[in-house]
């Protein structure tokens, strides 16, 4: 789009008075026509406006005169329009110019990390992406396209899981052959599709998050953890994407490719099948899909995220739906991905209705960013998204362990889940199930083999003290000279004694790096 805009500036095309503005909106009884529906106006042919202005014809001074202010305030007017349409193609330049020292930045960054002793280099394929990310959205765009055809009929899901093996395995041949898949007709794309298709078989792991946040579309708690734990496992060559509720507050600017599958798809809630509009596209790299529903359109269509007295609605309706998606469009997920208790319902929906449906092969896995917040809600309510509660209110499955009359919607996560997550940094299992719990306590005991701690880390490429030009000296794992002059940099910077070294060890070498780049920056 920058390419184009600035082309269509910086060629010497002149500018043409007989071009009608597009966005000027004039009163509906003084629409200013073109110069030639003006001359046509006046039911005098093109010969007879020349003789006049020739002086062969006689031409009445005061007609003149209007004809002459009607073509100068339609000139001021185009004039104004060109305008305006330049300096947003100045913007739009400027944002690409951006966007490309951006990346040239990350290129020369990458070129000066070039793989040495004791530093294990990406793999070729996934450093090549990472250098072409053009080629990852057009493999996400095609992927995309495949769950289209499935869910308009054109393909079974036998086949598009064969075509989703081919564009994950061959990732380089595949965006070169599809390139300007957006032109094509999916009837084009399917044929191109068949002719290549060689029925290879994918190593990585195919994983969908479902999810109430993700960054930069969605700002909360967990949506900068989603989103770049999804670019490590692209990284790693699995394939990742993302199902989002349609809020109405996102930003659409940021999803490369959108677009609205011309498809019926269905999801049940309250005793009826309501419809929902799908919407695909890419975000950094990775593919997203996005679910508005119809008859209950106000359920996203707030300012907040969360905080109303029908979360629980809003969110199980969101969870049965992206199930009720992923089984019609075809998909074979090897993980399901869920977080918080926004969407653990998903846990008991997967194995009481959906494990039968294609999905025998799936696991889940529950990442927790706090206890706190658990979702109580009355038993009859699991009804609305197709549950029974009289098979799950009970101790062993949702029922709350202190409030005995009420499900508890993060226990049935936890207990319906093959994994559960644990995010905390400083924290042991141990010390999570007995202090940080919030009543989970004997759930989380009673299911602490699944349980696994992990920190909330950073990208070892931009946080690595070897290379950070942050630190007031560099240091690694075979040379820590430098460490102790961080150190004290940090005790002088955040004006801490001696006797406060043993919180300093706490934080660990990444914090330390990002405590010192907020501090420098």
């Amino acid at each position: 789009m920058g390419t184009l805009l600035s082309a269509a500036i910086l060629s010497p095309s002149p500018v043409v008075p007989f071009s009608k503005p597009t966005t000027l909106n004039p009163k509906p009884h003084l629409k200013p026509p073109s110069l030639v529906c003006c001359l046509r106006e006046e039911d005098h042919d093109y010969e007879d406006i020349s003789r006049r202005s020739s002086g062969s014809l006689d031409f009445e001074p005061e007609e003149k005169s209007r004809d002459v202010w009607k073509l100068f305030r339609e000139a001021q007017q185009n004039i104004l329009l060109l305008n305006k349409q330049r300096l947003v193609a100045v913007e739009e330049l400027k944002k690409a110019q951006k966007e490309k020292a951006l990346l040239v930045d990350r290129i020369q960054q990458l070129e000066s990390e070039k793989p040495s002793v004791g530093i294990k280099a990406l793999s070729l394929s996934n450093f090549s992406l990472l250098l072409n990310p053009e080629k990852l959205s057009l493999r996400w765009e095609l992927l995309l396209r495949i769950d289209s055809m499935v869910l308009t009929g054109m393909i079974n899901t036998a086949e598009a899981s064969g075509f989703r093996k081919m564009v994950v395995n061959d990732k380089h041949t595949v965006p070169d052959i599809f390139f300007g898949i957006m032109q094509k007709s999916d009837a084009e794309l399917l044929a191109e599709l068949r002719h290549f298709s060689d029925g290879s078989k994918m190593n990585g792991f195919h994983i969908i998050h479902i999810c109430s946040e993700m960054a930069p579309l969605v700002v909360g708690s967990m949506a900068s953890y989603l989103t770049g734990l999804s670019h490590a496992l692209q990284k790693k060559g699995h394939l990742v994407e993302v199902i989002l509720p349609k809020y109405a507050f996102l930003d659409l600017s940021a999803i490369h490719g959108l677009r609205q599958i011309e498809a019926e798809s269905y999801s049940y809630f309250n005793g009826q099948l309501h419809e929902n509009k799908i919407w695909t596209g890419v975000v950094h790299g990775i593919g997203v899909t996005l679910i508005e529903p119809l008859y209950y359109w106000s359920f996203f269509n707030r300012e907040r995220l969360y905080g109303y007295s029908d979360d629980f609605e809003r969110f199980t309706y969101f969870s049965r739906a992206s199930l009720d998606y992923i089984v019609k469009s075809g998909k074979r997920p090897d993980v399901l991905h869920i977080h918080n208790w926004e969407t653990a319902i998903v846990g008991p929906l997967f194995w009481d209705i959906f494990v039968n449906q294609g999905l025998g092969g799936t696991r889940i896995m529950l990442t927790c960013h706090g206890f706190n917040s658990q979702c109580l809600e009355q038993p009859e309510k699991l009804e609305l998204c197709g549950l029974d509660p009289a098979r799950l209110h009970r101790p062993d499955r949702l029922q709350d362990n202190a409030k005995t009359h009420l499900v508890n919607i993060l226990k049935g996560g936890i207990v319906y889940s093959n994994k559960v997550i644990m995010v905390s940094s400083i924290h042991s299992k141990g010390r999570m199930i007995r202090s940080f719990s919030h009543g989970l306590e004997p759930t989380l005991a009673i299911h602490k083999d699944k349980l696994i701690i992990t920190p909330i880390g950073f990208d070892n490429s931009i946080w690595d003290p070897s290379k950070d030009r942050f630190l007031p000296e560099n240091y690694s794992a075979d040379d820590m000279e430098g460490k102790a002059v961080c150190k004290v940099a940090l005790q002088q910077q955040l004006g801490l004694t001696e006797k406060y070294s043993t919180l300093l060890v706490s934080i660990g070498y990444r914090m330390l790096n990002l405590l010192l780049y907020l501090m420098t920056t």
